[in-house]
């Protein structure tokens, strides 16, 4: 690292220590936003994502099946053809529950014996898994109705029907605090990194310093790296903070591996911290930027999954939330911490992350360099 580089980073943590409220507001809103959001609520949903795995191939299977589509609380689009490529389909997200019907389900309800269904549930959002928990029963005895309806006249102590038993994956206690807290590592990441990062270069051109930067021979890129490298720091500190916070306080379990958390984290910040440079380029003032901060993030808190399921929200805005990259980084969040997974299954998002970070980055840049020069 040249002298130049280390100057500005040193500058610039100098800011910071000696702005008290700033430094204060960095390091509490992990801990009030923990503390707050911890618990909070989330929808009911329609629609949910559902994989099957059909052992059987009867008509009684498929009528099954026929039941749960028309329940309108499933939609049975992913057919696998064993257990295990279930759970991969659970493990990259896209399922949300998962449906066993065994070799026999037929035969047994012929013989008028009990058939037992398989019904999984992904536990990483409490909400979600809650209310697919209970539609599971509600489906599975409506079916059981059904079938004895068919066997009048047969003693009802020897009637067989169908027994579905939910297993919740992930978080089997449906504790909200685990599917909320990986959340949060995203949004304050997002929103600290975005809104410190644009408030500390308009800072610069409000006081007048920033022209007499850029007659210094310190280059563009490491005027903007020195400023950025504090930031990093801090983001990465929350990132503990909330760790840390998140296991003493509320029992989350890390199941996942720490490092990758840690190199998608970075990623993640490629993107927050090019928006904050692309701000830095429009704002005039330190309370403009704090106002489009507000608007960017907005956005991406309630298209990204944080609070609401997108499988419940309106196709055109499910579309759009492909474009939020915060959408991304909570799958990788609650895959990581939550499910314990490596990087294969959560291979898609970190790819579509690093495209986001780095088109941002570099377009924000390249503007940045326009308007120093």
């Amino acid at each position: 690292m040249n002298s130049r580089l280390i100057a500005i980073t040193r500058k610039e943590i100098i800011h910071i220590w000696r702005d008290p409220r700033t430094l204060a507001v960095m390091f509490l809103i992990p801990i009030v936003q923990l503390v707050l959001l911890g618990l909070s609520a989330t929808s009911d949903i329609r629609h949910l994502n559902t994989g099957v795995y059909d052992a059987d191939h009867t008509a009684a299977s498929r009528a099954l099946m026929e039941a749960y589509r028309a329940s309108d609380y499933f939609a049975l689009n992913h057919f696998a053809s064993n257990e295990q490529e279930l759970g991969e389909l659970l493990d990259r997200g896209d399922i949300r529950a998962a449906m066993i019907i065994p070799a026999g389900y037929a035969d047994k309800l012929a013989r008028g014996e009990t058939a037992q269904v398989a019904f999984l549930l992904d536990g990483s959002d409490p909400a979600v898994a809650g209310t697919a928990y209970a539609a599971a029963q509600s489906v599975g005895q409506a079916q059981r109705t059904r079938i004895i309806q068919q066997k009048l006249g047969v003693d009802v102590t020897r009637l067989g029907g169908i027994e579905i038993r939910p297993r919740v994956w992930y978080n089997p206690e449906l504790k909200s605090s685990n599917y909320m807290i990986p959340a949060l590592i995203g949004l304050i990441l997002q929103f600290l990194t975005i809104l410190f990062t644009a408030q500390t270069i308009v800072r610069e051109r409000e006081q007048g310093t920033i022209e007499q930067l850029v007659v210094t021979p310190i280059r563009s890129w490491e005027l903007i790296v020195g400023k950025l490298i504090p930031y990093i720091g801090i983001a990465f500190f929350n990132l503990a903070e909330i760790l840390v916070l998140g296991v003493l306080l509320f029992g989350v379990p890390i199941r996942g591996s720490l490092g990758l958390l840690a190199a998608t984290s970075f990623l993640f910040l490629l993107t927050t911290l090019g928006l904050g440079i692309f701000i830095s380029t429009v704002a005039r003032s330190q309370q403009e930027a704090m106002l489009i901060t507000f608007m960017i993030n907005l956005p991406g808190i309630f298209l990204s999954g944080f609070f609401f399921p997108i499988e419940a929200m309106p196709p055109a805005l499910q579309f759009l939330s492909y474009l939020i990259p915060l959408r991304y980084m909570l799958i990788i969040l609650r895959g990581i911490v939550l499910k314990g997974v490596g990087l294969e299954p959560i291979l898609s998002p970190v790819v579509a992350l690093a495209i986001f970070g780095s088109l941002i980055l570099i377009g924000a840049s390249l503007r940045f360099r326009k308007t120093l020069e």
